[in-house]
């Protein structure tokens, strides 16, 4: 199909922008003729721009790189001050090595041009004049065009976030955008072109790896989760000082607090720190959830249950952590990583648990290296057709095990019970048991982790045999849970295990705790301290079940109206 009947299109652009031809001279007048004949013919399909030096337009090109835009065609003048236009194209390259390029020569320069075709895979030279442009401009850079557009695929139109998959700050980033429902592509340092290609286009003091490529040209190096949360457009300041209600923990539990204390007409706000969704929106699949027969996802329970609360008026801060929690009657205070403070009548505690760390000898040099905490689901297609560990025996390692057995050739299971049942609910059991590419080596003990800057493998002793060897590309951890109660620390009762106090478990013998201040018992799910509530997995003695913790969100708001009535 020839250029010159305007059928070929190029590449659907982001958000809208059209492809680019950059033309580059220093002499004004002949800048402005060759601009003037590119529009009269390709703009219907491409943005012309020009720039009047070699510096001038390598500045363009690598903001346009950053931005996502394409360059389709470099028309660059050969006889430049400073910057020839090969020396041009030479660094031009690097960051848009798809585009295709032409030189403008006068007769004297030929033998220079001739000489780029090796330099920078010249596509062609052009003399000048280039009248009439019919004839000797319009079928020449139409040509290449369509070969660029046949070449090309059209680009995506979102984040780009450039790091190694051996970069614990890397597996962060994605996480943190991959629960928050944030769509971005991953781009492969060390072996992807084009990543290298965003690489070249920023500075190099400022190449901390991950670096996060935005639609609108910004660029963010080693950001911090609340710096990705502002830029992406998530609320990360609260619109109020005084709430009726405040929610720490975007959980299951904390999700229901939000959508009956919002539904009901209380003024909420809600504080995560990572995601909506908690450790139950990593899961792949929950399905013993009362009403999905086929089951669900957590990203998927997570997306319904936000929308709703945020449809019944509920605020949710997100990259925002709940520091201290301070009491002063009548009101109770939590005090935000960032400093600021919000004052309320009742809070519903419901933070989750974290997964505990494995405490042994080379974890701490592979975390997020190969060694992950939790389901990882952003990691899984990484390691498609290796062979990963699974560390730990109960339903979330379950859920994890199945989950990966899709991307991984083997998936072992490491278990410190004698067997799965001990553990892990029976469909989980039954489901494993018929997965032919998950094994499962029960009385099992981690005693090392093996690799530097990678993870290579474990060391294991299963019942009394020697320790052995166990070679792996990635292994998830699943060994318990900590919950995340720091900054309840001499406000509200504990048990041994950091797991918060409440109803009849702070009652002896008949008496409320100490420094309790109602006159009257506490209720179901308060703690220590009247207007307190706390819910979901960081309670002591909760089931640690989904459905579990969304009833106690529910049950919690239902005291709070009660607790109300008092105060």
């Amino acid at each position: 199909m020839s250029a010159d009947t305007g059928e070929m299109k190029a590449p659907a652009p982001p958000g809208g922008r059209k492809p680019v031809i950059l033309a580059v001279d220093d002499e004004p007048q002949v800048l402005n003729a060759v601009a003037l004949d590119l529009r009269r013919k390709f703009r219907g399909d491409y943005r012309i721009m020009t720039a009047a030096s070699g510096a001038e337009a390598l500045d363009a090109v690598r903001k346009l790189r950053q931005r996502g835009d394409l360059v389709a065609l470099f028309l660059v003048d050969q006889r430049m001050p400073v910057m020839s236009g090969t020396e041009f194209l030479v660094e031009a390259r690097k960051v848009h090595p798809e585009a295709k390029k032409v030189l403008l020569t006068a007769y004297a320069d030929t033998e220079a041009a001739i000489a780029s075709i090796n330099q920078v895979a010249l596509d062609h030279y052009l003399m000048k004049p280039w009248d009439p442009p019919e004839q000797k401009l319009y079928p020449v850079i139409g040509e290449l065009l369509d070969a660029w557009s046949r070449a090309v695929r059209a680009p995506w139109d979102g984040i780009r976030v450039v790091g190694t998959l051996w970069s614990a700050g890397s597996h962060d980033t994605k996480d943190f955008l991959a629960r928050n429902r944030i769509p971005y592509r991953w781009l492969d340092l060390d072996h992807e072109a084009e990543a290298k290609a965003l690489l070249e286009t920023v500075p190099a003091d400022g190449r901390k790896l991950p670096l996060l490529f935005f639609p609108d040209g910004a660029v963010l190096s080693a950001p911090e989760r609340r710096q990705i949360a502002e830029k992406v457009g998530l609320r990360t300041q609260a619109a109020e000082k005084f709430y009726d209600l405040v929610v720490i923990g975007g959980g299951p539990a904390g999700l229901a607090a939000a959508v009956y204390g919002a539904s009901e007409g209380l003024k909420t706000v809600l504080i995560e720190r990572e995601a909506t969704g908690g450790q139950a929106g990593t899961s792949s699949r929950i399905e013993n959830y009362l009403g999905f027969p086929t089951g669900l996802t957590g990203a998927d329970l997570a997306d319904r249950a936000t929308a709703q609360a945020r449809r019944f008026g509920a605020e949710l801060l997100a990259a925002q952590e709940v520091t201290t929690l301070r009491v002063g009657d009548p009101y109770r205070t939590v005090v935000l990583g960032d400093g600021s403070e919000l004052s309320c009548y009742a809070v519903v505690v419901a933070p989750g648990v974290s997964v505990r760390r494995l405490e042994v000898p080379g974890a701490d040099r592979v975390t997020g290296c190969g060694l992950y905490y939790g389901a990882a689901l952003t990691a899984a297609a990484h390691y498609r057709g290796e062979d990963v560990l699974v560390i730990g025996g109960a339903n979330s390692a379950g859920q994890g095990a199945v989950f990966f057995s899709h991307y991984a050739r083997k998936v072992t299971m490491l278990v410190r019970g004698k067997s799965l049942n001990e553990s892990m609910s029976q469909y989980l059991v039954d489901q494993i048991a018929a997965i032919p590419n998950i094994e499962v080596v029960p009385d099992t003990e981690v005693l090392a982790i093996k690799g530097e800057g990678r993870l290579e493998g474990v060391v294991a002793r299963t019942g009394p045999t020697e320790p052995r060897d166990i070679a792996a590309a990635a292994a998830f951890v699943f060994i318990g849970a900590r919950p995340r109660t720091e900054f309840c620390d001499g406000v509200l009762a504990r048990d041994p295990g950091g797991f918060i106090l409440t109803g009849v478990d702070l009652i002896s013998g008949g008496r409320p705790p100490a420094g309790w201040t109602a006159a009257r018992l506490p209720a179901l799910l308060e703690t220590s301290v009247p207007g307190v509530f706390a819910a979901g997995d960081v309670r002591h003695g909760s089931s640690k079940r989904v459905a579990a913790a969304v009833g106690e969100g529910a049950v919690a708001v239902q005291l709070i109206h009660q607790y109300l009535k008092t105060v």
